[in-house]
């Protein structure tokens, strides 16, 4: 095997578990935007504005968009795309159908621990 090959065999096996890691994240991440797009009967409190489900994880995709390689893992997400307005400075609400309501960044730190759980007790 030539210099260059070799340098090649090494870089992929070094690789490997970065980018392994980082699709772990993408799916972390949009098992996220999935459990705010999927509620049923919430209302998303964005700048004193509700929105419905779908209007809010559409909103969460843009951000992430906008925030480029910023983002690295769904704890990026959470406090980048997810907690509040990066204009002004206000958290985002969700308010349940029975009334009570709770932050954004509270929603999905729980929904990420109830991944990740699922993730670690599917492991041999």
């Amino acid at each position: 095997m030539n210099r260059v090959m070799a340098s090649l065999v090494l870089f992929a096996l070094l690789a490997m578990p970065v980018f392994g890691q980082q699709n772990i994240e993408q799916q972390k991440i949009a098992y996220l935007i999935d459990s705010v797009a999927t509620l049923q009967d919430a209302t998303f409190i964005r700048n004193g504005t509700a929105y419905d489900a779908a209007h809010a994880a559409d909103h969460m995709r843009l951000k992430l968009r906008f925030s480029g390689s910023r983002i690295k893992t769904a704890e990026d997400f959470i406090v980048y795309c997810g907690t509040g307005s990066s204009m002004s400075g206000i958290k985002y609400t969700i308010r349940f159908q029975d009334g009570h309501s709770v932050d954004s960044a509270t929603f999905l730190h729980r929904r990420l621990a109830e991944y990740e759980a699922r993730f670690n007790n599917s492991k041999p």
